[in-house]
């Protein structure tokens, strides 16, 4: 990584602020990319905010980048960073983004269990019949969804809808890429007693014409991470990622009606209390690191 002289924030020029992340522009043409603490569900930004969650997902994401770097190239040039976004930022290259969420799905659950049960397949990947909450799929496969604005939500589109808008040669190194990936970290993933049940991934291309690695990497947020030994399919699992979230606001105690249009409630102390205690363990159980 090559090394940078912090200058001050108010030399950065701000270009977007989305569900979680704050992006910058630096003097030279790279990216200032800040992790916020805020958390989203059901296409919300909630009201309440995960004390340590943007430094987790900035930590946890470099740590992940590390152990990729064999697989796919990324977008990290440094996380020498201006300190008041020390620790919850990266310094990164611009990239030309590919509009797809790139899906890897190992195990049956969330959007993918819903599409199942209506149809059978997910993403036009047709499944085994008989498959419950939680199970095991044959093999991982690639169920990539179009990228939504803010506050609109992502749709799972089939491998053709992404080789038509995309290309078939980028739909073809997309899927190869987000699976081996994904193979990647189910590997190390289960040497620590955890499940990757699924992850979201993003790429862009760089000015040399590579598909390269972005925003963030098999966090929390972006995957579905399950105690291995606790695993029970037919039902939800438990986890260590912002389900605990989306299930306290659909339940009785939140007295919020997803379907109302309305934003969700504000999230009770205790709450916020048992999703950062996940956000640390998921960091702690993967990386071996006590956190501070």
């Amino acid at each position: 990584m090559r090394c940078w002289q912090t200058a001050p924030v108010a030399d950065y020029e701000p270009l977007h602020s989305g569900k979680v992340r704050d992006l910058y522009q630096t003097g030279d043409g790279l990216l200032l990319m800040v992790a916020s603490d805020r958390i989203s569900a059901f296409d919300f930004v909630l009201p309440t905010e995960i004390p340590d969650k943007g430094r987790i997902l900035t930590q946890l994401s470099l740590w992940w980048f590390d152990r990729l770097a064999d697989v796919v190239e990324n977008h990290v040039v440094s996380a020498e960073v201006p300190p008041e976004f020390a620790g919850r930022a990266i310094l990164c290259r611009r990239l030309e983004m590919v509009p797809v969420e790139c899906v890897a799905r190992g195990y049956l659950a969330g959007s993918g269990l819903v599409e199942y049960a209506a149809t059978g397949a997910v993403c036009g990947v047709p499944l085994p019949a008989g498959l419950v909450d939680g199970s095991r799929l044959p093999d991982p496969i690639f169920t990539p969804a179009t990228k939504a604005a803010m506050g609109e939500h992502d749709e799972n589109v089939s491998y053709d809808v992404v080789s038509a808008s995309a290309g078939a040669a980028t739909a073809a190194e997309l899927r190869k890429l987000t699976l081996d990936v994904y193979a990647r970290a189910e590997e190390v993933a289960a040497d620590r007693g955890i499940i990757v049940a699924d992850t979201k991934l993003e790429f862009g291309w760089a000015g040399d014409g590579n598909l390269v690695l972005a925003d963030e990497v098999l966090t929390p947020d972006s995957s579905r991470f399950w105690p291995a030994d606790q695993w029970r399919p037919g039902g939800s699992q438990p986890s260590y990622d912002k389900q605990f979230v989306r299930d306290w606001l659909t339940s009785p105690a939140s007295g919020w009606d997803r379907a109302s249009g309305e934003p969700p409630p504000a999230l009770p102390d205790e709450v916020v209390e048992k999703t950062r205690s996940r956000y640390v363990e998921a960091y702690e159980r993967l990386t071996g690191i006590r956190w501070d």
